[in-house]
């Protein structure tokens, strides 16, 4: 009889250490962008979130930027990029209502870390970021937009960052 009890909770054990795993920032749900030139600019690229816990990593590869410059990254609220200029976007996404800012100061759920081009005009960025999810819910990215700007963020200028014309934008979608 004990043998035949030590299965089951064996089982039971392994499921709440996997949920345990999960819960600690196992990878979950994940979205991703398609950036198309804005603005009249060659700007490209794709990006790639994942949502890891209380965390969303991101992954975000641009060609078409100028050499060795930043250029401001930025979540808008709208998932739309019809727009020439991408200001069919709105403003960036804020939805606790915060001063637009750095990562490691209160910010927008939309302010990003900047992109830096290397000499050929390519990004690419791996970060994590806090505040916002890929899950459903009000801090959700999805249905919105990843805006890639001209110039780099001050961090400092409310509410844009200073950060110029939209140059590349693609819409937030679950994947």
């Amino acid at each position: 009889m004990a043998h035949s009890l030590l299965i089951p909770a064996a089982a039971l054990g392994a499921s709440l250490l996997l949920a345990a795993c999960g819960h600690l920032g196992g990878p979950g749900p994940s979205a991703g962008a398609t950036l198309q030139p804005r603005s009249g600019s060659a700007a490209s690229g794709q990006a790639r979130f994942t949502q890891q816990g209380d965390q969303v990593r991101a992954r975000v590869e641009v060609t078409g930027l100028t050499p060795g410059q930043e250029h401001g990254l930025h979540i808008h609220d709208k998932g739309d990029c019809s727009a020439p200029d991408a200001m069919s976007a709105g403003g960036h996404f804020n939805p606790t209502g915060k001063p637009h800012g750095p990562q490691n100061a209160e910010h927008h759920g939309g302010d990003l870390p900047a992109l830096k081009a290397d000499a050929s005009g390519k990004a690419v960025a791996e970060f994590s970021v806090t505040g916002v999810t890929v899950a459903p819910g009000p801090t959700s990215i999805v249905g919105r937009s990843l805006v890639v700007h001209k110039d780099p963020d001050d961090y400092k200028t409310q509410p844009t960052g200073n950060s110029g014309a939209r140059i590349a934008c693609g819409v937030i979608a679950a994947s």
